[in-house]
């Protein structure tokens, strides 16, 4: 049993002492040297089942065709539902991604219709349309008897089907 100092090694020796293998490692170096057995390890002897034992063994490998038959049925409806669940997964995922283009695509929509409203707005002068109306075309103001109010349920759009009658 030799081993081999120095600075920094490690060595490790096997051998028999008492009957028992061994193993010993040396480490060298700046630190206490410790020396570590370990035991091997040992294989237990295989011992007589009782034949209740075997039996019981051979039943449970024991596998019937209904068995087999009931195995096989449950792993291919096990197969079916993952295979549904990962699709139903896929559709989720491309129903979500065509929600936000939509989204997306409406809210351009609006960008573009609130930009169209603002410069149709911006665009008109109620002061000039005043002027044209009074002056070239000859409108006036209602007066007092000409106003006619009356409430409505249907909110603020109505249909006129005939003439309303004087007050």
């Amino acid at each position: 049993m030799a081993a081999v100092r120095g600075a920094g090694r490690m060595t490790a020796q096997s051998g028999q002492s008492a009957g028992r293998p061994y193993r010993t490692t040396y480490i060298d170096g700046n630190v206490v040297r410790h020396i570590e057995t370990v035991p091997a390890v040992k294989e237990q002897p295989k011992r007589e089942l009782s034949s209740e034992t075997r039996r019981n063994r051979e039943k449970a490998l024991h596998m019937t065709l209904a068995y087999v038959m009931f195995l096989t049925a449950a792993a291919a409806a096990s197969v079916f539902l993952c295979v549904q669940y990962l699709q139903l997964q896929a559709m989720g995922t491309t129903y979500r991604k065509q929600i936000a283009n939509l989204e997306s695509t409406l809210n351009t929509a609006r960008t573009a219709n609130d930009n169209t409203y603002e410069e149709a707005m911006s665009s008109v002068n109620m002061e000039r349309i005043k002027e044209i109306a009074v002056h070239d075309l000859g409108m006036t103001y209602a007066d007092q008897g000409q106003v006619i109010t009356y409430n409505s349920q249907d909110g603020d759009y109505i249909r006129q089907y005939a003439e309303i009658p004087p007050g």
